[in-house]
Formats: structure tokens, C-alpha cells, sequence
């Protein structure tokens, strides 16, 4: 309890905050990386954090919502939570099967999992640059002037 502003923080509640957000922070700074594993490993550590996230929104557990030939309890549990991160999980187990045959695959492929710069992209990027530092002239900087003759 803090006296000074009269208000309880629960502690498991920023606790729970707390790991959701190391597991996003975590998931993605794996996910930045070049290596495929740590990728997969980056986007199982999200969907973890988004599982555990959907739970704790669900808030504290109470009765069940429907009882057979009982009035419901005015306080019953949210069951939106639970069905929103068993779907999370199933799609998360999905994609990472998904993302697990790209690795092996690539691994296969060149026995190395580190993803490479695409050549094509560099070569666009290289001459989307040089147009743009294109002078009023149309010259690209670095290029030998014309003549005056061939200019006139």
C-alpha cells in the first residue's frame, strides 16, 4: 500500500507486467537478429509474451460463466481471455512448425543459417542513391564533365 497517493499496487499484477514485457523485449531483439534460429526462437518468446499478456487481461478467476440450472453468479470469469490465447498458441505453434522447415530447409541448402544481403536490393539501393545525389546538371557527382563543344 502507498499512503502518500492512497492507492495498492497489486504486486503480482507488476509482476506479470514485468515479464511481458522482458519476453517482448527479448522476442524482439532475437527477431532483429541475421541468424534464422534465434528468428524462430525470437517469435516463439512473442508468442509466449502474447499468451501470458491475453491471461493477465483476463483479470482474476471466478466462477464459471454458465452452470446448469443456476442462476450465473454476478461475478463469473471472462472466457474471451482463455479462447483468444488458445487460438494464439495454436497459431504460434503453426507458425513456428512454419518457421522451423524455412531454417532446415536453408540449412540444408548452405549449412549456415544467417541470412544473407540480397544482391538485386543492394543494386537498387546503390542507384536509387545516386539519383538522388544527382546535381541540377543531371551529372552524377564523380563523373568526368563534357566537353564545351558536346555541351553547346
Amino acid at each position: 500500500m502507498n499512503s502518500a497517493l492512497g492507492t495498492t499496487a497489486n504486486t503480482l499484477d507488476v509482476t506479470m507486467a514485468l515479464a511481458v514485457g522482458a519476453l517482448f523485449a527479448v522476442g524482439f531483439y532475437l527477431m532483429m537478429q541475421r541468424s534464422l534460429m534465434r528468428i524462430v526462437l525470437g517469435f516463439v518468446l512473442l508468442g509466449h509474451g502474447t499468451n501470458l499478456l491475453l491471461l493477465v487481461a483476463g483479470g482474476t478467476p471466478g466462477p464459471p460463466p454458465v452452470v446448469e440450472g443456476k442462476t450465473p453468479h454476478p461475478e463469473v470469469a471472462d472466457p474471451l481471455p482463455q479462447a483468444m490465447a488458445l487460438t494464439s498458441i495454436v497459431i504460434t505453434f503453426g507458425l513456428t512448425a512454419f518457421l522451423t522447415a524455412l531454417a532446415y530447409r536453408s540449412w540444408r541448402l548452405s549449412r549456415h543459417d544467417e541470412v544473407r544481403d540480397d544482391v538485386e536490393d543492394r543494386r537498387i539501393g546503390t542507384a536509387q542513391e545516386r539519383a538522388e545525389t544527382a546535381d541540377d546538371t543531371g551529372r552524377i557527382p564523380g563523373e568526368a564533365a563534357a566537353p564545351a563543344e558536346e555541351q553547346q
